[in-house]
């Protein structure tokens, strides 16, 4: 699931590694477009988050529904991936946005899909070289199958469906000061869904954003879920982003099997009949 800088610099010429820049700026959507430009790892394509890892908006549905699998597999295969072929996402901000490009591609069935750990801020720190060229890939010979693993992904109505249900738990992967609602930068309510769970997406990560010890994380999410069955365990950010970098994080450390709530906060509070939370411990 992590890809070491060393392993892909000996993979950079090899065309079953086929590498994503996933670098995104939520408040400057066209941060990642334009860093991308002026230096990315030597053919790597660029992966939108607003684009290519985002789908139609409706004004019910979240600022990041998720893509309509086909689209997504088109655009895999028109950068090169086939089945086979090995996906390595990076960020520069500790995976948050190349773990929504993991698990968008788990969910249409793709099996070998990593992150690089530590991403561009651990290649250039280690002097590795960067390319302004856009790659022209190889075309995959066939469109990538889109096999939803349709479990995968909670709606609005299974979130209201359990809540207060000690069965089932959502984690909130963004910081302590949203959860509690004591601030809202991006979304119109302030507040979090009653009963969620505070996990920051950043506790995931070590000061050189590398991530921790899968043991230790692995110690923490259980820690936090308090014995439920991992079906049972949910995940939402703002916007369906960080949540995938949570969902990363347990399965890194050995904990299969939990959920994603795409629409997320900004999808929940899109309709006010739906309950707010404020408050509370993280």
């Amino acid at each position: 699931m992590l890809v070491r800088t060393e392993q892909l610099a000996e993979h950079l010429n090899d065309p079953a590694w086929v590498v994503f820049d996933c670098r995104h700026d939520l408040v400057d959507l066209k941060r990642g477009a334009r860093l991308y430009g002026e230096g990315h790892i030597p053919g790597a394509s660029f992966a939108s988050v607003e684009a290519a890892l985002t789908g139609a908006k409706n004004g019910r549905n979240g600022r990041h529904p998720l893509p309509a699998p086909e689209a997504f597999a088109t655009f895999l295969t028109r950068h090169g991936v086939s089945p086979t072929s090995t996906v390595v996402a990076y960020d520069d901000s500790g995976g948050l946005y190349a773990a929504r490009l993991w698990w968008i591609a788990r969910w249409i069935g793709l099996e070998s899909v990593a992150l690089l750990d530590g991403g561009i801020p651990k290649w250039v720190a280690e002097g590795r070289p960067l390319s302004r060229e856009t790659p022209t890939p190889t075309l995959a010979a066939a469109p990538l199958p889109a096999r939803l693993e349709l479990a995968q992904v909670w709606t609005a109505a299974d979130v209201l469906t359990h809540l207060g249900d000690p069965a089932y738990a959502i984690i909130d992967a963004r910081a302590a000061e949203r959860y509690r609602g004591d601030v809202e930068p991006m979304d119109p309510v302030a507040g979090h869904i009653p009963g969620a769970l505070n996990r920051f997406y950043k506790d995931n990560l070590k000061a050189d954003l590398t991530f921790r010890p899968a043991d230790e994380l692995k110690s923490e999410f259980l820690a936090l879920i308090a014995g439920r069955s991992l079906e049972n365990v949910g995940h939402q950010c703002g916007s369906g982003i960080t949540a995938c970098a949570n969902l990363f994080a347990m399965e890194y450390a050995g904990l299969a099997g939990s959920q994603l709530y795409a629409g997320s906060w900004s999808e929940w509070v899109s309709d006010s009949s739906r309950p707010v939370a404020k408050g509370g411990k993280p």
